[in-house]
């Protein structure tokens, strides 16, 4: 048999850690075995039937050839005046581009932007694709350390240390995975003067926007110098907001010449992306945002019944989340890694999460558990991670 000679930088692809505890836990599910799951970053509602009725629609009219490859102009014309009406600024639809789920942009525009010599930085915890696509670029990546006591906020002191003539990007996530953290205003102007004082761009992933609770969401681009057609570049989608995770359907937002240039990846790449999804992705933005705001209730119900069910865990401590549908428990006291415990919790309580280090480096000593799943679920994870703990 022939040997497959792979390129060196596939080494450099990392992975992420939730589809590999979901294969863990389905294996022990077909053992036999009860698993409550709340290792998945997926809303765990239905899309919202005017959205599925839009897709069929274009689906029935036609909508099954190739479309433009930055997307149909109806779709990137509502995305524009959605975010202009949410950033306070105008964007015009040349400075959007729909890709087949949100990755891909975070993906193009490192690619892009993102070559050997040059630093990229990164939130540290992270979404662990971000180091992934930094290093598969040959770029040295540079960590921002978010830490429990900012409220997993980071250091501006710190940011201006890490961000020089060599930066070629600093990516942002707000709210955030894995922490549930929501920069503040006050935060994200101080970034914006230290990326303008560089002339360094910012991708700012905003795919959970819509899940924000008792907070105000900010975003970068709308601090001045930090517009969409100057140096603020918006990643975002419709996987978590409208529960369309496989419909695969996501967008930037960027000054025209990066979306030129994105525009060609898309051609290289995905021609463009699937024509009744955009159409569908229409519906979502421009029709009932009650289905939004209703999964958004549930999420802050669920919100209180984990985090305060994790304060009474012995040897836990959970900061109440401001965004997102994660909680990330400090589990130090516990004496275990967080490798450690996120095993000992699979196994001995039939409890699937992540430890906290596969996010980075700055997550060592947490775990992350995602509470798209019921309060009845939550409730029963609660009560097996407590006897498991007290009878260790």
């Amino acid at each position: 048999m022939a040997t497959l000679h792979l390129a060196k930088r596939m080494s450099r692809l990392g992975s992420e850690s939730a589809f590999e505890v979901l294969a863990r836990a389905r294996a022990l599910e077909a053992k036999g075995r009860e698993i409550v799951h709340l290792e998945i970053g997926e809303p765990d509602f239905d899309t919202p039937e005017h959205i599925v009725e839009a897709g069929c629609r274009a689906l029935r009219e036609g909508a099954t050839h190739y479309t433009a490859p930055e997307g149909i102009p109806e779709l990137r014309e509502a995305i524009a005046e959605h975010i202009s009406e949410r950033r306070g600024h105008d964007v015009h639809p040349d400075q959007v581009v729909v890709t087949p789920g949100a990755k891909p942009i975070m993906f193009f525009v490192l690619l892009a932007l993102a070559e050997p010599g040059r630093e990229v930085v990164y939130p540290d915890p992270g979404f662990p694709i971000y180091r992934s696509v930094i290093d598969f670029c040959g770029a040295k990546p540079v960590p921002l350390p978010l830490e429990e006591r900012f409220d997993f906020g980071f250091d501006p002191e710190r940011l201006d240390d890490l961000v020089g003539d060599d930066t070629a990007l600093v990516i942002l996530n707000s709210p955030h995975n894995p922490t549930g953290g929501v920069l503040s205003e006050a935060q994200l102007s101080a970034l914006a003067a230290v990326c303008r004082r560089h002339d360094v761009p910012v991708l700012s992933d905003e795919i959970y926007e819509d899940l924000v609770y008792g907070e105000t969401f900010h975003s970068v681009t709308s601090v001045p110098g930090m517009f969409t057609d100057e140096l603020g570049i918006i990643l975002h989608g419709f996987s978590k907001a409208y529960a369309m995770t496989g419909w695969r359907l996501g967008y930037g937002v960027m000054p025209r010449e990066l979306a030129q240039q994105i525009k060609e990846l898309m051609i290289n790449s995905n021609s463009c992306t699937n024509a009744a999804t955009q159409w569908a992705g229409i519906a979502a933005l421009e029709g009932s945002q009650e289905p939004v705001r209703e999964m958004e209730a549930a999420f802050d119900a669920r919100r209180h019944v984990l985090v305060e069910g994790l304060n009474r865990l012995p040897g836990v401590s959970c900061k109440m989340p401001k965004g997102a549908f994660y909680a990330f428990p400090n589990i130090s006291g516990t004496g275990m890694t967080s490798q450690e415990c996120a095993d000992f919790f699979l196994e001995t309580a039939g409890v699937a999460c992540l430890a906290g280090s596969s996010f980075g480096d700055q997550g060592e000593g947490f775990l992350r558990l995602s509470y798209a799943n019921s309060i009845g679920n939550l409730e029963k994870a609660l009560k097996r991670m407590d006897y498991a703990l007290r009878n260790r």
